[in-house]
């Protein structure tokens, strides 16, 4: 299991929060089927009172998961997530962990943490889960190309590549970046227009092409770029493409 720390601003709302702070980090984790997995969400202990997790499935609008008092020793579930045994909210002095015993393909999505008193909430975490399983059948594909060679004051373009069956619908699509000198960090996203996308006639393929094109190129460039793209409800990740610079 890995776990990618990256730093973005979500502009997200929701009718339950009056004011909610919208800066703060978003983590990747992927996790194998079968695999448990637990989700931390720490705030300052004298500024909040109770603290609500929601899930937002590929595609869909942000669910109410739980919400629990924090001094209080039961959580309250919601909706589907009533009646799972797998779910188990633990809360400690400054934390509120999420459990999930037995990961499956639904868990995939983004699970957001929010905390607070009676009226102001603040956006304490966002974390995207990406399962992983050879047995799941998804009609999409992820491909970028390994590597490119670059120089000083050059240019160049990033491809990824999204081929799909059956499904269509929008894409979310983010480019992220990791080298030797520093964390993985989000540096683009897509929205979800499918404006740069065809279909070949006969057939069900459904192709997409996002391109992520840089300029003026230094040594800070260099590393190894990925996108993950939410389709056909799933979360998929390609493998990578490295940029090095001639002759090093």
């Amino acid at each position: 299991m890995f776990s990618l720390h990256v730093t973005c601003l979500l502009l997200w709302t929701m009718a339950d929060v009056t004011a909610l702070t919208l800066s703060s980090s978003l983590h990747f984790i992927s996790v194998s089927v079968g695999e448990p997995v637990t989700l931390e969400c720490s705030y300052e202990d004298d500024l909040v009172i109770m603290v609500y997790w929601y899930k937002q499935a590929p595609g869909q609008k942000p669910q109410p998961l739980s919400k629990v008092y924090k001094h209080a020793k039961n959580a309250t579930l919601f909706g589907e997530f009533v009646n799972d045994p797998r779910l188990q909210l633990e809360s400690i002095p400054g934390k509120n962990l999420l459990k999930i015993s037995y990961v499956q393909s639904s868990d995939a999505g983004t699970y957001f943490c929010i905390g607070g008193s009676s009226y102001n909430f603040d956006f304490l975490e966002g974390i995207v889960i990406h399962v992983k399983s050879s047995g799941l059948n998804i009609p999409a594909s992820v491909h970028q190309s390994a590597s490119e060679i670059i120089q000083p004051g050059g240019s160049v373009t990033l491809n990824c590549t999204v081929h799909t069956g059956t499904c269509d619908g929008e894409h979310s699509v983010y480019w992220f970046k990791h080298s030797q000198k520093s964390h993985p960090g989000l540096i683009y996203t897509h929205g979800g227009r499918n404006d740069q996308c065809e279909r070949k006639d006969n057939t069900q393929t459904h192709t997409c092409v996002y391109n992520l094109s840089m300029k003026s190129l230094n040594l800070s460039h260099a590393g190894t770029y990925y996108c993950a793209v939410a389709s056909c409800g799933h979360i998929l990740f390609g493998n990578g493409t490295t940029l090095d610079f001639e002759g090093k």
